[in-house]
C-alpha cells in the first residue's frame, strides 16, 4: 500500500514546523527519514499516524484521506513503533506481541487460534522465539525493539512507522534492525518509514531518504540521488561527504 502527501503542513494550532511536504511511501521499499533535531521527524511521523492532525494538505492511504478514515479501520492499515518505553511490568513477550492483535478481536480481546497464528509468525519473523515466556523487563534494548517490531508485524498493518528505532542500541544491533526491516520490506511487501540519526547506515540500507531541513524543501530520492544535497541538509565544519562511498569523513 502507497501513502501519498500532498501540499501538508505538520506542526501545532499557530505555530507550523515543516511544509508544505508532497512525497509518497512505496509499497516493498524501506523509507528512511534524515534530518538534524527540531526539523519536524516526529511530528511528521505523529501526524502520519493520525496521533495529531495536520495544519494543512492531505494524506493519502490507499486512494482514501486519512482524516476520513475511522481511528478503528486505521489501526489495520498503520502501524507504530516508538522509542518510548511502554509499562510492561509483569507482561512476558508472547503477551506484548498478542497485543499487537487489538484491532481484530472482540469485546472480551479474546483471541482466535487466526490471531494465535499471526502472533507466532510475527515472533518468527522477527527471531525473537527463544525468549518469548520472558518478561519485557528482562530484555535488552536490542531485543525489546525487536519485541515491538514483531507486535507491529502481528498487527498486520501494510504501513509500518518507526520513529528512531536504533535509537540506544550497540553498532551491531543497530546493523542487525536495519537489515531486518529491509527484509520486511522487501519479502513481505510492507512500506516502512523511519527515522534514523544513523546516517551512514540509513544511506547503506535504505531504498529511498527523505530529507528534512529547516528553511529547505522535502528532498525525495535514493541514497544515491540525493548525495549531492546531503551536506546541505547537514551542514558542519567538521565534516566533509563521500558521494562515492555515501559516507561521511571527519575533517
Amino acid at each position: 500500500m502507497d501513502c501519498q502527501l500532498t501540499q501538508l503542513v505538520i506542526g501545532y494550532p499557530g505555530h507550523p514546523v515543516a511544509g508544505p511536504l508532497s512525497a509518497t511511501l512505496h509499497q516493498g521499499e524501506l523509507c528512511c527519514l534524515l534530518g538534524a533535531n527540531g526539523v519536524g521527524k516526529s511530528t511528521l511521523l505523529r501526524t502520519l499516524a493520525a496521533f495529531q492532525p495536520a495544519l494543512a494538505g492531505e494524506i493519502w492511504l490507499d486512494g482514501q484521506r486519512l482524516k476520513e478514515i475511522t481511528p478503528r479501520h486505521l489501526s489495520t492499515l498503520v502501524g507504530i513503533v516508538l522509542t518510548d518505553r511502554v509499562r510492561t511490568a509483569g507482561v512476558t513477550v508472547r503477551d506484548l506481541v498478542a497485543m499487537g492483535r487489538s484491532p481484530y478481536t472482540n469485546f472480551w480481546g479474546k483471541l482466535t487460534e487466526a490471531d494465535h497464528r499471526q502472533v507466532d509468525q510475527a515472533i518468527d519473523q522477527v527471531g525473537i522465539r527463544p525468549f518469548t515466556e520472558r518478561q519485557i523487563a528482562t530484555l535488552s534494548d536490542g531485543e525489546r525493539q525487536k519485541v515491538m517490531i514483531a507486535k507491529a508485524l502481528a498487527q498486520g498493518t501494510p504501513v509500518i512507522l518507526l520513529d528512531e528505532p536504533t535509537a540506544f542500541l550497540d553498532f551491531p544491533s543497530k546493523v542487525e534492525i536495519m537489515l531486518l526491516l529491509r527484509e520486511l520490506a522487501h519479502e513481505m511487501g510492507k512500506t516502512l518509514l523511519l527515522s534514523t540519526h544513523d546516517l551512514d547506515l540509513a544511506l547503506q540500507t535504505a531504498d529511498r531518504l527523505w530529507l528534512m531541513g529547516r528553511d529547505l524543501p522535502l528532498a525525495v530520492g535514493t541514497p544515491r540521488e540525493l548525495a549531492a544535497a546531503l551536506p546541505d541538509y547537514f551542514p558542519s565544519g567538521h565534516l566533509s561527504f563521500d558521494a562515492e562511498h555515501l559516507r561521511f569523513n571527519l575533517l
